[in-house]
């Protein structure tokens, strides 16, 4: 029922997912495969951190292969390895099999938003259509996106999306060190005696 409630509602435990998915380790006859299927997607949905992947060690290597666990299993692949695209193209057939992909609140509202996450901390430049087709949506929703990521088109090349100015981001710094008097004094035979030492070679 908890983990019902987070489908629906939209709120996250990676805790108690993760201990149900080791519950079914010891007890395999209580295993659900619908549940684990929402736990996985939940889990997808929390990317960049590493849910998805602790979650599948969790999960019996068989049971990963077989259908339609699998598919769920491929889409998290593919979004962990940036390939976008494939991944969109992928959920769309895979959606009429797994019932559970649309009933998981703001499922793709998240994975956009780990795209744009990718993109941010990737690119300083983007193609637009580039970016359109791996976030799947329509050239006049990007600007929902530029704003809230703070992306502006390239104002003499339309065709590009400026993602991210590095040499905003560089300041000078100014690095002062303060050196006391107990420190000056502790130095001072040593500096005397390589004075001397000099002065010595010197003659």
């Amino acid at each position: 029922k908890y983990i019902e409630l987070q489908v629906t509602e939209n709120v996250y435990d990676c805790e108690a997912n993760l201990a149900v998915l080791k519950l079914y380790q010891f007890n395999p006859s209580h295993y659900q495969t619908n549940v684990t299927i929402k736990i996985l997607l939940k889990a997808i949905a929390n990317l960049p951190h590493p849910d998805f992947s602790l979650c599948k060690y969790l999960i019996e290597p068989d049971k990963l292969r077989e259908e339609p666990l699998s598919s769920v299993v491929a889409l998290g692949n593919q979004l962990e390895t940036c390939d976008f695209e494939e991944f969109w193209q992928n959920l769309a057939s895979t959606k009429s099999s797994i019932p559970a992909i649309g009933s998981v609140m703001g499922f793709t509202d998240s994975v956009r938003k780990f795209i744009c996450h990718v993109v941010g901390i990737s690119y300083q430049k983007i193609k637009t259509d580039q970016l359109c087709r791996i976030l799947d949506i329509k050239r006049d929703q990007l600007a929902v996106y530029l704003e809230e990521y703070g992306w502006k088109l390239v104002p003499d090349d339309p065709s590009h999306v400026f993602v991210f100015n590095y040499e905003e981001t560089i300041k000078t710094r100014n690095i002062s060190e303060k050196i006391g008097f107990p420190q000056v004094k502790q130095l001072a035979p040593v500096l005397q005696n390589a004075a001397s030492d000099c002065h010595k070679r010197a003659k």
